[in-house]
């Protein structure tokens, strides 16, 4: 745990008794905060009592008394409505802020030049977060990782010289964190995501290049520049005096910077190549994709001071991500692969121009675009079978161009593109669930969906490990 002591003999409001939630309300407490919390779920106001937290309904609050109100990620900030805690804090004048910017106040306060990375994207964050800290692990540093990736922050070992933090941290979080200061602050990529919270792109843009703005004096700005969005805001950095290392996969880069040629990483330096990694033949970084996650893992491991030879050796070893392209079983020629974590098309994306002969599993609650711009990828999908709320639409957008069923659920998809890669003979097929939507009309997240996915195919007769 991270104690927060800047609140200390202060009374400060927490919403949402969430995991993130549960660890503020314990943090405040072990510094000395005199903690409010709340949530609109009667069962986690009564969860939190039970572990001992202080609530309080904050309708009722003296918000004269309230240093602060720190607010859940998953709360409406300010689309498509402010939550009604957020009004309150507003009209009685006190800042609204998220977890990740206690621990950055607390880090100034307690060990301000401790490394910290800091690493968003659209796509491919949590691939980026988990490898950086394999690498930096495997290297023999002592490394704490978490964030919007499992673990709450202040549920993580304190901010130390000798220690770093690893933290992966969403629009949502980025929003409720105004004085974000990484050492080394990673930009993968911005597409369309999460506007329905952010109120349209550009508002969704500029909270991801917070995160780049704020990068700390003698610190290093990573940022992917495939996408005009995000080149634009390396411009942006370098020209605000920020160092920046871009990362290309789909183009030669002629002066600093890391790009993709073949399987190798071309890392350049002043225009002159200054070292070469390999990804050929490690199958968790299959795909350009996770070339561009692993080129700013890379990119990051060295302003983290690790060397080249370092980081390829322990790259080597990196298992992979749960529900990311996550390889679960196989039968025979048939090998199932679990990309649950693919909650948009873009995501999806990445899966799809990583195989051939695919029995694609997708849908569930669509997103903006839908499916319409993975035409190109089309032709790599043998048959598509169609879940959730979206098989509808979604049928209707392929038909013609794929063959499809509307199964409805997953259980009936993995028996149906079970059955049918097997049938087909081929010499290596893949099953795989690549949903290009959210979980939510059918399952409370994506892990769980991936998990059902897991349990499905390992119970199919003949299937073992991959």
């Amino acid at each position: 745990m991270t104690p927060i002591t800047i609140f200390r003999d202060k009374k400060v409001a927490v919403f949402g008794l969430g995991k993130s939630g549960l660890a503020t309300c314990a943090a405040l407490t072990a510094g000395g905060a005199k903690v409010v919390a709340w949530d609109d779920k009667p069962a986690k106001v009564a969860e939190a009592q039970d572990k001992g937290v202080s609530t309080g309904d904050l309708k009722e609050a003296n918000w004269q008394e309230i240093a602060a109100l720190i607010l859940a990620p998953g709360v409406p900030l300010t689309h498509p409505a402010p939550h009604w805690t957020v009004t309150l804090a507003r009209r009685n004048e006190k800042e609204v802020i998220g977890d990740i910017e206690l621990f950055c106040r607390e880090r100034r306060a307690r060990s301000p030049r401790s490394p910290f990375a800091a690493i968003t994207g659209t796509n491919g964050k949590s691939t980026t977060t988990a490898l950086l800290a394999h690498v930096l692990a495997k290297s023999g540093k002592d490394v704490v990782v978490g964030g919007n990736l499992g673990t709450a922050i202040l549920s993580l070992a304190p901010p130390s010289q000798s220690r770093t933090h690893v933290i992966e941290c969403s629009s949502f979080q980025i929003d409720l964190t105004p004085t974000l200061d990484p050492l080394v602050g990673v930009l993968l990529n911005i597409s369309p995501d999460h506007i329905d919270r952010h109120g349209n792109l550009r508002n969704y843009a500029a909270i991801k290049e917070r995160l780049i703005s704020g990068v700390s004096l003698n610190g290093t700005a990573v940022v992917g520049v495939d996408d005009e969005l995000s080149a634009s805001v390396a411009e942006r950095a370098e020209r605000e005096g920020t160092k920046v290392v871009r990362v290309s996969v789909r183009r030669r880069l002629e002066k600093d910077g890391i790009y993709l040629d073949g399987d190798n990483l071309v890392d350049m330096e002043r225009g002159q190549r200054r070292n070469s990694l390999s990804l050929a033949g490690i199958g968790s970084l299959r795909g350009r994709h996770n070339a561009q996650n692993a080129a700013c893992a890379y990119a990051s491991a060295r302003a983290l001071g690790l060397s080249a030879e370092e980081i390829a050796f322990a790259m080597r070893s990196f298992p992979g991500l749960h529900h990311r392209m996550e390889q679960v079983g196989r039968k025979g020629s048939v090998l199932f692969i679990n990309d649950s974590k693919a909650t948009n098309a873009d995501s999806t994306e990445r899966a799809l121009e990583s195989f051939d002969n695919i029995f694609w599993i997708a849908g569930g609650r669509s997103k903006e675009g839908g499916i319409k711009n993975l035409a190109p990828h089309f032709s790599r999908v043998r048959k598509a079978y169609l879940i959730g709320e979206a098989a509808q639409d979604f049928a209707d957008t392929i038909s013609g161009k794929i063959p499809f069923e509307v199964v409805k659920t997953l259980d009936r998809a993995v028996e149906a593109a079970a059955r049918d890669a097997e049938v087909a003979q081929l010499i290596q097929a893949y099953v795989v669930l690549s949903p290009a939507c959210a979980s939510y009309d059918q399952y409370p997240n994506f892990e769980v969906r991936g998990d059902e996915f897991r349990d499905l195919v390992l119970r199919l007769p003949g299937v073992g490990k991959p």
